[in-house]
This record gives C-alpha cells, structure tokens and sequence, in this order.
C-alpha cells in the first residue's frame, strides 16, 4: 500500500539485487551482445565475441574513456544485476574463458534473464507505489514467479516463454500506472496537453519549466528533448527514450518506471532529483 505523499519515493530494497555489479561478472556485457558501429559504438561487433578492449581479467581497457573513444552506447548501458546472476550463480564462477564450451548457454541464458531482472525491477517499483490491495497481490505473485526462475536452473532459463512473461508484466505495469497517474491532474487547462500521450514523438520538444506530473510518456521519444526544470512526480517513463533530453535540475524523484540506462543516456547536472535507487552518472558529475 503506497503511504508516501505524492511525488515521492522511498528506496526499494529488493531493487537492490537487481544492481549490476561488474566486479562478480565474466564480461557478459561486453560478449554476448553484437553491436554496429554508430554514434554510439566505434567499431562493429559480432554477438558471441569479445570486445577488443576486453582484458584478460574481463575488465575494460579503456572504460574510464569510454565516451571519448566512441562507446557512448557501453555507458548507458544496464543488465539490472543478470550478470553477476548468471556468471557466479547458474555458472557457479566458472567463466567461459576456463570452460570455453559453456560460452553459448552462459550468453542466451544472460540475454533471458536481463529481461527477467528488467521486469522484476519494474514490478518491485509498481509495488512500492500501488494502491489496490487486489492488484498488489498480483505483483507480487508475478514477482515470485519471475523470481522462481532467476533463481532456477539453467535448462528451465532457458525454456522459458518470455512473450508471455512481458504480456503480463505489462498489463500490470500499465494497471498500476493508470492508478498512480489518477492522482495528478497538471494537464488541466494545458493547451499542449494532447502532445503528451504514451508513445508520443516529442523529440526536440521545449518543454522545459513544465508540470508534467502524472503524464503518460510510456514508450514516447523524448530524444534532445528540453526537460530542464521540469517537474515529472507520477509520470510514466517505461520504455521511453531519453538519449541526450535535457535533464537539468528536474524532479523525477517520484516517476515511474525509471531505468539507469535512461538516465545514463541523457543530459544532467548534480541538481536533477532521481528516484533513491538511481544514481548520477559520472558525465552528467563532470559536466
């Protein structure tokens, strides 16, 4: 039962073992998935190989200039603690460099269960913020299963139907936010208030100093977009894009569905208010 004043937020604990930590990893990051070289990535990168900045003890040669070197792409990203999960967990700390056989199960079984550490980060913040006991019970019944298989073994990782695991999920994320944004009402009397719709292109928008609590920006572009100064309490932002959108002293303490990799890849200061379980990224700390 969420008790918080509106807008705001308290840590939720059991995101925290959803919090990637590179140290207990075999690199799965940096191996499993392929890229192409873009405005985020320098060079191209078949999936199932190494990153030629790997070093031996799968650390990254160049990581404190990932930025500079044209890896914007490695910064912003998060696999909500799936690869320490896989590596120390299912693999029981034997890498793919000891065990080279094991390379293309450790890979897919790390792509599944990013995906499940995703959902169970979104579905531990929606039960932190929902009201209806009858959905909260749902929540929670879905994150004791999605925790079930995580926590499983690899054959069963592996066979899971994921479609209908992000189906649910879904339904449910798309519940508790339409209960949560009931509570806020800034889009009275806005004359822009139709632009502001889930999936809505507003890349480049000029919307910085505005009210936007409670605003359904689900799967919208918000890329470049001006949000500086911007007030986000109760506003839905799964899945939307926010690469290089100006975050400059916004609130998005109390928002919804947040992720590190969204953070990460726009634009901010030191004075943007993030949710307790969301950290500065180290470019916005230097800027």
């Amino acid at each position: 039962m969420n008790i918080l004043p509106p807008g705001t937020t308290a840590p939720v604990p059991d995101q925290n073992r959803l919090r990637a930590d590179c140290s207990r990893c075999f690199a799965l990051c940096c191996t499993a998935f392929g890229f192409t070289r873009s405005a985020d990535f320098a060079i191209d990168k078949p999936p199932a190989s190494p990153c030629p900045n790997l070093a031996a003890d799968f650390s990254c040669t160049i990581h404190d200039r990932l930025r500079p070197r044209g890896f914007r792409g490695c910064t912003v990203f998060d696999c909500f603690g799936a690869g320490q999960a896989v590596s120390q967990g299912l693999f029981q700390g034997v890498s793919w460099r000891a065990s080279p056989e094991s390379a293309p199960a450790m890979f897919s079984a790390f792509k599944i269960m990013k995906q499940l550490h995703e959902m169970l980060w979104h579905l531990a913040g929606a039960e932190a913020r929902v009201f209806s006991p009858d959905t909260a019970a749902e929540v929670r019944e879905l994150r004791t299963e999605l925790t079930s298989a995580a926590d499983g073994n690899l054959q069963d990782l592996l066979d899971l139907d994921l479609d209908v695991l992000h189906r649910r999920a879904g339904g449910l994320l798309r519940e508790v936010s339409a209960e949560v944004r009931a509570g806020y009402f800034a889009a009275d009397g806005d004359p822009e208030a139709g632009r502001l719709h889930a999936g809505a292109d507003l890349a480049g928008a000029r919307l910085r100093g505005r009210r936007l609590c409670g605003a359904d920006l689900r799967g919208a572009c918000l890329i470049g977009a001006d949000l500086r100064d911007t007030d986000l309490a109760g506003a839905d932002l799964l899945g939307a894009d926010l690469r290089d959108a100006r975050l400059d002293g916004a609130n998005l303490t109390g928002v919804l569905f947040l992720t590190q990799a969204q953070v990460s890849a726009a634009q901010g200061t030191l004075a943007t208010r993030l949710p307790p379980m969301l950290d500065h990224p180290d470019h916005w700390k230097r800027s």
